[in-house]
């Protein structure tokens, strides 16, 4: 299933509105799997998820039609992930106060896998070491940090988590020190040890001729990295992987390029560690077949 690549802020101008507008959502959600959306209590904002630019914008369309809205502008959704290749944490959450305390330890290790692999949690410890009852609260801990990484707030992908060992106390040990515990130690593994990684799409371009010029400069500028050009009897075809970032408003600079000449499909491909200089290959062979 491909993941949901792009978001939108959307909220009602008016607040009374705004369960009406998450009853439309769910609506729409309902209708196309590749359609999201999700909560933010806080800011009140409704963040409207899909896989296109193109996507966003015809929900957004419908739903103006019903709600007078306050539109964001659309956002990458990026992933974050770790770069150590193992990393062994061991951490103890222990807090005294009048009456009780809070006590866990956990030793755990976060290795990183393959980019799109998902992530997993396992127990691999000593009888006794943890209670098996605080265990699902250690998965729990983890799950939470991975929720919102360090580097930007992005989740955390592709991580095998293993706890390995840790310690508990017969009266001060609880279900809450041991996620506290798990959750403090995953935010600690990923601290100088997390990169962002960004949506790469699969375009092709179907365009005459006479336009492969500004249709190859157009995809250099935005970080694409050629596949291959194939003549298609008098259209020329370009396949590129182009991140999603540089992609805004492709279709409107498409048509006004070549003169609404060309079409082109895009689809997701991968995700890829995010340059620090926005750099990459951008490298577009000749055409083989093309005329002088």
């Amino acid at each position: 299933m491909t993941p949901f690549l792009i978001e939108v802020a959307i909220e009602p101008k008016d607040p009374v509105r705004r369960d009406a507008l998450v009853a439309a959502l769910a609506e729409l959600a309902a209708g196309d799997s590749s359609l999201d959306f999700a909560l933010d209590d806080e800011s009140r904002q409704v963040l409207l998820k899909g896989v296109s630019e193109e996507q966003l914008d015809a929900a957004v369309s419908r739903l103006k039609s019903e709600f007078d809205l306050i539109i964001g502008r659309p956002q990458v959704a990026y992933r974050e992930r770790l770069t150590t290749k193992r990393v062994e944490i061991d951490y103890t959450h222990k807090k005294q106060t009048f009456g009780s305390g809070q006590f866990a330890r956990v030793k755990i290790v976060f290795e990183p896998v393959a980019i799109g692999a998902g992530s997993s949690f396992q127990a691999m410890i000593a009888a006794g070491a943890v209670p098996a009852e605080f265990i699902p609260s250690v998965e729990k801990g983890v799950s939470s940090a991975m929720s919102s990484g360090v580097v930007a707030g992005f989740p955390v992908v592709d991580v095998k988590t293993t706890l390995i060992d840790g310690a508990y106390h017969e009266t001060d040990s609880s279900e809450l020190a041991f996620e506290i515990a798990a959750r403090s130690a995953a935010r600690e593994a990923l601290h100088d040890r997390s990169e962002l990684i960004e949506p790469i799409m699969k375009i092709d371009v179907v365009t005459p001729e006479e336009h492969i010029g500004f249709v190859i400069g157009d995809l250099r500028s935005r970080r694409g990295q050629s596949l291959n050009h194939v003549r298609n009897d008098d259209n020329i075809i370009v396949s590129a992987l182009v991140p999603l970032a540089s992609m805004f408003g492709y279709g409107s600079s498409l048509r006004a390029g070549t003169r609404g000449r060309a079409k082109f499909t895009m689809s997701f491909s991968h995700y890829a560690p995010l340059p620090p200089s926005g750099g990459g290959d951008d490298l577009f062979p000749p055409v083989v077949g093309m005329r002088a």
